[in-house]
């Protein structure tokens, strides 16, 4: 959601994963911290050690950044390898009575051609989790992508996308090729270990892995941990540690949630809890203020990328009545009262009452936009006003059948659907399908590089 959006998922219901916690709470529902938003049951464990080892031919990719293989009939989801691999693979899960078990390949004994030297050894097996493609050659990584996408849309939303349009490709972003999908990262969320070094829990676990540095941020954000001396100095034990450096103003450092600054927290009145996010569009410049604390695309190219893709996808709405749902800090609301004009309006709603205290000051004096706060699904239900077309960037769970209704029920000739997670956005477009829209039109991008994740946006028209 991505919009205000959303940042930056791991089959993981674990605090391992860098992505989750700000947009999965999103939109004021309760969530699990899990990708898909739903509780997993946990199979038996088996304690890692090294003895316990299965030899393995890797199969095809799977949702979560990891691959399926089979071991005695047995399925087994194994990180850190590639379809076509033969590996040696350690179980960190499973058991006699599991139906299945989650495995990292911790040999190599057959290599596919799009393996590489890890860009982030620290995230490969038994290390922290926001890496896990870490190993895949970039070109390799979106085709990765692209498979999920297509698998996820055909299993759960029952849609070919080689039908809806074979070329569809999982995009990079500007500048993303050029430093080998590294350094694009504005916010870097840390945690200190029992010792009180900085550092990322291990996947799927809450231990905490010491770091000297993390290849995925951007320059902003070493220059500013390089400053505060995060990875060098000695924190308490489980202090949380956010670096924030974003396009267009000055980073801030928060330590559980306070700014810091020059080694100790900043007690200065005017210590600063927000940052000024610019975002071009056109020959438009769009001006947000956000709290360091709150969901805001974390690649630096995120925000022009999706909002010119939601532009794209609403057309022209000169005029018009648009919905923009889950709407954040306002990231699609300002440039969509722009593509209004002075006839139209729009309605944005949001959840967080963080989000929506600072969309309200980034719609100041736009007096076409409406902000309603509260739980999207009740809001529309409060107000059944139609659209002409809904805009909507759920969370990680997606939108929901409830959701979904309701915007049907309104009729609109286009829904643009804004999407982090691909089994979300296959059944919402499923239920949306019981409503009479059918997919349009599909972009992807590749907004997390070296991790599994990815983003949609789909249009959908009746």
């Amino acid at each position: 959601m991505p919009s205000s959006s959303r940042g930056p998922a791991v089959p993981s219901d674990r605090p391992s994963d860098p992505f989750s916690d700000r947009r999965a709470a999103r939109g004021g529902r309760r969530t699990t911290r899990r990708q898909g938003g739903r509780a997993t049951r946990q199979s038996a464990r088996v304690d890692p050690r090294p003895e316990v080892e299965v030899e393995l031919e890797v199969g095809p990719v799977a949702h979560g950044g990891h691959c399926v293989a089979r071991y005695d009939g047995r399925v087994v989801f194994v990180r850190h390898t590639l379809p076509g691999e033969r590996v040696r693979a350690r179980v960190t899960e499973g058991g006699d009575a599991a139906k299945f078990w989650r495995a990292d390949a911790v040999e190599i004994l057959e290599a596919s051609p799009d393996r590489v030297p890890s860009v982030w050894p620290e995230a490969g097996p038994g290390g922290v989790g926001g890496g896990e493609l870490a190993h895949v050659a970039l070109d390799a990584q979106r085709r990765w992508k692209r498979d999920v996408l297509a698998e996820q849309l055909r299993r759960l939303g029952k849609v070919d996308l080689d039908e809806v349009d074979p070329q569809v490709e999982v995009e990079g972003l500007p500048g993303d090729a050029e430093r080998g999908g590294l350094g694009y990262r504005t916010r870097v969320d840390l945690v200190a270990d029992g010792t009180g070094r900085a550092g990322m829990h291990r996947f799927r676990s809450h231990d905490v892995v010491a770091l000297g540095g993390m290849p995925l941020a951007t320059e902003d954000v070493a220059e500013l941990a390089a400053r505060e001396k995060v990875f060098t100095r000695t924190w308490r034990p489980g202090t949380r540690i956010e670096l924030v450096a974003p396009v267009g103003s000055a980073p801030v450092l928060l330590v559980d949630g306070e700014p810091w600054r020059s080694g100790s927290p900043d007690q200065r009145p005017n210590a600063r809890r927000s940052v000024t996010e610019r975002v071009v569009l056109g020959d438009r410049e769009h001006e947000y203020r956000v709290a360091a604390g709150g969901f805001w695309q974390v690649h630096r190219e995120a925000p022009a990328t999706l909002a010119r893709a939601v532009l794209d996808g609403v057309g022209d709405v000169d005029g018009a009545r648009v919905l923009d749902l889950y709407a954040g800090a306002g990231l699609f609301t300002s440039p969509l009262a722009a593509a209004v004009g002075t006839t139209g309006s729009v309605v944005a709603v949001e959840g967080d009452e963080r989000a929506v205290r600072d969309a309200r000051r980034n719609a100041h004096g736009l007096d076409r936009v409406e902000l309603h706060h509260g739980p999207v699904e009740q809001v529309l239900a409060d107000d059944p006003t139609g659209a002409d077309v809904v805009v909507l960037d759920p969370p990680r769970v997606g939108a929901g059948r409830g959701v979904v209704e309701a915007v049907a029920a309104r009729q609109p000739s286009r829904v643009v659907y804004v999407a982090c997670d691909p089994a979300a956005l296959a059944r919402d477009v499923a239920y949306l399908a019981g409503h009479g829209y059918g997919l349009a039109s599909l972009r992807a991008f590749d907004l997390f590089p070296h991790t599994h994740h990815l983003e949609a946006v789909a249009v959908l028209t009746r």
